[in-house]
């Protein structure tokens, strides 16, 4: 009887008297990057939160003591947008659909080419290439904005579609990716089996390459889509015909004439939380393709 009751008062192995399930110090201190990442999520969603709420408001609503509970303005605000000068908003959408689907893929394809040449091929001047790329990574686009520019007025392409879509096809971020994930993805091995079954480098590529990297292409066409989508810089820069304005700028160019006209706010608004609805769409469909396997490869080299 004295030794069992000696067993059940013994405490567990590894943990002290009072303390079963860890010291409450280091469980604490668990806890921060937990709220770190909440505090993040609140501070990143609360803009977002409010453009959902502001959309649902009227005028009148919108300029009267702010809550954070729906309005009744909705509906009249979406017949608003949609009745600007006949439709506009809509013209501005198709072009952001246009510059942010066509780049993107565009973008990606060059990208998927170059990343697996510098991956797979050993040729001299790669590792100065590849460099070259890296500085292009750490390059703020406003450098590149002017030159690009005065390039596309060389060429007569500016105020032109061309103008936008061009410089967004060569991304370096892009082809950084892709290589890292190519030669995470794609074995040596697999591609000198089919150069000694008498596969071209094309058919490798295509055949052999392009399949084990659709994860990461997939990866860098979601980034170069928001990229675009999201860029007003550029824009703003080539282009002159509202027309041909994305919804970026067209947004800009609603928010300037509500300085004048207060009822154009709501509109600018109601555009803005319509704006974002592709891009969670766009999350929403792809997110089964996203592989972390590329971030973890770009850690690793």
């Amino acid at each position: 009887m004295s030794s069992l009751a000696v067993r059940k008062a013994a405490p567990a192995a590894g943990t002290t008297p009072g303390t079963a399930q860890g010291p409450p110090l280091r469980r604490r201190i668990a806890l921060i990057p937990t709220i770190t990442l909440l505090l993040g999520a609140v501070y990143t969603l609360l803009p977002v939160a409010w453009v959902v709420i502001a959309s649902t408001k009227s005028g009148s609503e919108l300029f009267s003591t702010f809550t954070f509970l729906p309005g009744t303005g909705l509906m009249g605000n979406l017949k608003d947008l949609n009745a600007y000068r006949d439709g506009v908003y809509w013209k501005w959408m198709g072009n952001s659909a246009l510059y942010a689907g066509l780049g993107a893929l565009l973008s990606t394809g060059v990208s998927a080419f170059s990343g697996y040449a510098l991956a797979t091929y050993r040729f001299k001047g790669r590792e100065a290439i590849f460099n070259v790329l890296l500085a292009g990574v750490l390059m703020p686009p406003i450098i590149l904005a002017i030159p690009q520019y005065l390039l596309m007025a060389k060429a007569g392409l500016t105020d032109s579609y061309l103008s936008v879509l061009l410089p967004q096809i060569l991304s370096p971020y892009g082809v950084y990716l892709s290589r890292v994930y190519a030669a995470a993805a794609v074995p040596a091995d697999v591609v000198e089996a089919g150069r000694m079954d008498g596969a071209s480098e094309w058919r490798i590529f295509t055949r052999i390459a392009m399949p084990m990297m659709i994860p990461g292409m997939v990866t860098v066409f979601l980034f170069q889509f928001v990229a675009v989508w999201n860029n007003f810089l550029l824009p703003y820069i080539m282009l002159s015909d509202d027309e041909k304005f994305p919804i970026t700028l067209g947004l800009f160019t609603l928010l300037q004439q509500g300085n004048s006209q207060p009822a154009l706010y709501t509109l600018v608004i109601t555009g803005a939380f319509l704006a974002v609805l592709p891009l969670i769409a766009l999350f929403l469909v792809i997110q089964r393709f996203w592989s972390l396997d590329l971030l973890s490869g770009a850690v690793k080299s």
